[in-house]
């Protein structure tokens, strides 16, 4: 049986930590990645955001987090393709990573509060 996109999300969401932006930009020591496609970022861009693709992510993610422990939160324009990632890394073997599971308006109007 071949799983359709949502279905596959959801799956991801139960095996990875699911939080909202307001939660995430608490964490003053966390490395935030965006993997969205590079015209998505740079049209509406996080700050303080690093950009990682997800289709790149696992080749460049060591370059910019060498500590399998240390708390990475994953954003997209909705939360798939954040758990998804999230999914990814956990697989590779980094042990605090979460999706920002929201819409991007709100990571951006999370970010702007802080």
């Amino acid at each position: 049986m071949i799983l359709s996109v949502p279905e596959l999300v959801a799956l991801a969401k139960k095996s990875v930590t699911c939080i909202s932006a307001a939660q995430a930009f608490t964490d003053k020591n966390a490395t935030f990645i965006d993997v969205r496609e590079p015209a998505e970022n740079a049209a509406s861009p996080v700050d303080n955001s690093l950009h990682i693709p997800r289709g790149i992510l696992e080749m460049n993610i060591a370059q910019h987090c060498p500590d399998a422990n240390m708390a990475i939160y994953l954003h997209c324009a909705s939360g798939g393709r954040a758990a998804l990632a999230a999914e990814q890394l956990q697989r590779i073997g980094y042990t605090n990573v979460k999706a920002i599971s929201c819409p991007h308006n709100e990571i951006c109007n999370a970010k702007v509060a802080l």
